[in-house]
């Protein structure tokens, strides 16, 4: 079992405290973690009726650029992975995203997974020009647009949201055809749509039971989509994680445990937790 750790998130009370992604990643590496994470709201909306699980009020300040803060880290590092859990793809431009990706992955010398997702934040979704209504359909298009800048020396896309005559991109991504895409969905159809469109699936918080029952159906639809079912991952996020924990999701047939470690005000607050997550890996 992969075992991977989120950034610390920076209260919301304390959005400008200056905790060096860099920094993290490094001291990661250190203690013995598989891949670094980090996320991104790009913009918080003052007046929201938007909420979720970790943010029952949907005040989502006090995140830094996600892909700024890798590429720091990718200097500071030299073998831990490093993703995104999640990238908000249709709150970005995918031509643009395509050539900052393939530039950040070639940097850490192909160490870059992409983990992305549709969204929940109404508000934040729109006001960054996305449509929140059909925003799996939009996410899907941003997917093709990219893999096809990745993948082909000239790329075309006619679609709904994205359309585009004959380019070029460079550089290409240093990972072959592409680095690791794991969505981060979990609707009913979110399987289903691995299966088309991933690498990898990346819930969070679901429990090893449901795990264990995903593999199965993510094997299934494999089968019958001719893809080989240990080509696609699961990475589990999981908060309060322990080796009991790691032993039930890797028994569930998860490849990876990423500990969500809460809230931290200080750099070495943040280093305080990844140490104390550091007996997951004993």
């Amino acid at each position: 079992m992969k075992i991977g750790i989120s950034r610390p998130a920076t209260p919301p009370a304390a959005p400008n405290v200056d905790i060096d992604v860099a920094v993290l990643a490094r001291e990661a590496e250190r203690i013995g973690y598989e891949s670094f994470w980090v996320g991104e709201h790009p913009v918080a909306p003052v007046h929201t009726q938007s909420s979720n699980q970790e943010f029952p009020d949907g005040n989502v300040d006090g995140y830094q650029d996600c892909l700024i803060g890798l590429a720091r880290a990718s200097a500071m590092t030299s073998t831990i992975k490093l993703g995104t859990g999640v990238l908000l793809l249709l709150e970005r431009n995918p031509l643009l995203l395509a050539k900052e990706i393939a530039t950040l992955d070639r940097y850490s010398g192909g160490r870059f997974i992409l983990g992305v997702g549709s969204g929940w934040h109404r508000e934040e979704i729109e006001i960054l020009g996305g449509d929140f209504d059909h925003r799996w359909t939009q996410t899907r298009e941003a997917l093709q647009v990219m893999k096809g800048l990745w993948t082909q020396e000239i790329s075309e896309f006619h679609g709904k949201y994205y359309d585009f005559p004959q380019v070029r991109s460079s550089p290409k991504p240093l990972q072959k055809p592409h680095p690791p895409v794991l969505l981060g969905l979990f609707t009913d159809k979110a399987l289903q749509r691995v299966v088309d469109h991933a690498d990898g699936w990346m819930p969070a918080l679901f429990p090893p039971e449901a795990i264990r029952d995903a593999r199965v159906t993510l094997d299934r639809l494999a089968g019958e989509a001719g893809r080989d079912p240990r080509s696609i991952s699961i990475t589990i996020y999981v908060m309060d994680a322990d080796r009991d924990a790691v032993r039930r999701y890797e028994e569930a047939g998860a490849d990876r445990l990423v500990a969500l470690p809460g809230r931290a005000s200080t750099e070495r607050e943040a280093i305080d937790v990844m140490e104390r997550y550091g007996e997951l890996l004993v």
